[in-house]
């Protein structure tokens, strides 16, 4: 897919990277993109391109009127998380659920809703930001990796499932970009803007899954292996 004159949706869209993906389309040409948010209000986008929707993870009965008001999407993008810092064990279970919900089930009913609307349109694409913690845990991230491994087999699995409509379903993995999400994170970080910038070019070339940086690449070629040096080697990386 090349996103040029695309119609697009953009989950999480008033800040980090689902901002970024907005204005990357933009600069690429979109026909019109769908901004949401929670707060829609908070969204200030000045291109006659962006329509402002709300869109919340959490509410099926905004999600449903999402996909209403955007009959005409070939391009979802699910860009909309959060990371609460809880520990699995000791950390506030309302909290643990709330990734999930918000990973997982809610980016799921994303999808349920939207994949009739990429069938009537042609098929199209769906790109699910994922990340490094999909594959590895790391101290203060245990519900965040175990929501994020699941939302990464979820976007295997709606693939195969979406293949038959002829949608591109697209894995889009990272570690740490310099969002506001990331604020307190002191480890390397890159530019918000290379993740859209990467899924787009892959999907230009039909990629289902994008490694957009060197860390998560090291993390992958580390799955396969003995877990217990990979953990050593993130254990001295992270201190």
């Amino acid at each position: 897919m090349n996103v040029t004159q695309q119609i697009a949706l953009v989950s999480g869209a008033n800040r980090g990277i689902g901002r970024q993906f907005v204005l990357e389309l933009l600069e690429r040409g979109v026909g019109k993109v769908y901004a949401t948010a929670r707060r829609p209000e908070t969204l200030d986008f000045d291109d006659a391109r962006v329509v402002p929707l709300h869109l919340d993870l959490l509410d099926h009965a905004s999600v449903i009127a999402a996909a209403e008001a955007a009959p005409d999407v070939t391009l979802l993008i699910n860009s909309a998380g959060i990371s609460s810092g809880a520990q699995l064990v000791t950390g506030d279970l309302a909290e643990i659920r709330r990734e999930m919900d918000t990973h997982f089930w809610g980016t799921l009913d994303v999808i349920r809703a939207f994949s009739p609307v990429l069938a009537t349109n042609g098929g199209g694409a769906i790109v699910n930001v994922l990340s490094a913690l999909s594959w590895f845990a790391s101290p203060g991230a245990g519900a965040y990796a175990a929501a994020k491994a699941a939302e990464w087999n979820m976007t295997n699995g709606v693939r195969l499932e979406l293949a038959s409509q002829g949608t591109l379903v697209q894995g889009v993995l990272l570690g740490a970009a310099d969002t506001d999400m990331m604020d307190g994170y002191d480890g390397p970080k890159i530019d918000a803007r290379e993740v859209p910038r990467a899924a787009f070019d892959g999907l230009a070339r039909g990629e289902i899954e994008v490694i957009v940086d060197d860390w998560t690449a090291m993390v992958k070629a580390s799955v396969s292996g003995d877990p217990a040096p990979f953990y050593e080697k993130i254990t001295a990386l992270l201190g």
